[in-house]
């Protein structure tokens, strides 16, 4: 958290052919769950005021939390052709 703003990565449960969307079912929660199958896409990061921010539905585990993060490290390291 960098003052009020927090950084975001989308979940969506739509389905998308995008070569970095990571699998998020209920297995790879801690606590909570969802009520679809999802991807989260390290490639739509973003920041917002934590005040919009209404509930938590839950936390992912570490080891996903991890993939998620070599993944975003990945888009970084992509050199520009």
């Amino acid at each position: 958290m960098i003052g009020n703003d927090i950084i975001l990565c989308q979940i969506t449960s739509q389905f998308n052919r995008d070569p970095y969307a990571i699998e998020l079912r209920n297995e790879d929660f801690e606590t909570g769950n969802l009520k679809k199958e999802s991807n989260i896409r390290p490639n739509r990061i973003f920041t917002a005021d934590k005040k919009i921010i209404l509930y938590k539905i839950g936390k992912i585990s570490d080891q996903k939390f991890n993939e998620v993060i070599d993944k975003i490290n990945g888009l970084f390291k992509m050199k520009v052709k």
